[in-house]
């Protein structure tokens, strides 16, 4: 079902793809919802990147293989000068090892472009409220790919300073849970999570929840099987 966007709330989206006609498709099926404005559009990497700085979109559509410097790098790049925007990869295939570097730069978006357009949105959607969104089979299998790919160390030096409580609720609300659902799944009240979570937010130096969620994907808190 389509959600309407909150009062006010506009979601500006970045596409870059290097067929004309597949960025017309998605610009004109975007723009179609309520609240969402494609922003601007480019056919190579290199100007995605310094588009999304100009721009700063809520949410970047990367074609994978991009001219001049790929979907990977390319959104390596934007969340490193924009963290605040979410990375959306559209590919023909499943490349495993590159899905595997996009998640490791923070991109929390992979889509087929065998998607139907319902799919489109859904992703995109899911992204405007920092959710993660993973076509079709894609979440058993990158999880797969992710667990042999990277190894299992012990809690870094920045982990070691949360409390067993912190660390169970960083990990709830990178696995996309509100503070709702961790206040009822834990038997505490909301405002005791929101301090928790201020709390472990502070110690590890984030600012943000979408930050929060890259860190604890990157440091593996988190299985990508709860974000099918």
């Amino acid at each position: 079902m389509q959600r309407l966007p909150e009062a006010g709330v506009m979601v500006n989206i970045l596409l870059a793809d290097d067929h004309y006609v597949v960025r017309r498709g998605l610009r004109d099926l975007l723009q179609e919802h309520p609240g969402w404005h494609v922003c601007g559009e480019t056919p190579n990497g290199r100007e995605a990147v310094k588009l999304a700085l100009k721009l700063k979109p809520d949410v970047v559509v990367l074609d994978l293989l991009l001219p001049e410097l790929n979907a990977v790098e390319a959104a390596r790049q934007i969340l490193h000068d924009w963290p605040k925007a979410e990375v959306l990869i559209f590919m023909d295939s499943l490349p495993y090892n590159q899905m595997t570097e996009a998640l490791l730069t923070g991109v929390r978006g992979f889509l087929l472009k065998t998607d139907n357009g319902q799919e489109i949105i859904d992703a995109v959607d899911a992204l405007s409220r920092h959710h993660p969104y993973f076509s079709g089979n894609i979440p058993e299998a990158l999880l797969d790919v992710f667990l042999k790919r990277v190894k299992k160390t012990p809690l870094n030096a920045e982990l070691s300073i949360l409390t067993d409580r912190e660390l169970k609720i960083v990990q709830m609300i990178a696995g996309a849970r509100s503070n709702t659902e961790v206040a009822e799944a834990l038997g505490i009240s909301v405002k005791t999570v929101e301090t928790h979570r201020a709390t472990a937010m502070r110690k590890l130096g984030i600012n943000s929840v979408v930050h929060l969620v890259h860190y604890a994907v990157r440091n593996q808190l988190v299985e990508l099987r709860q974000f099918a």
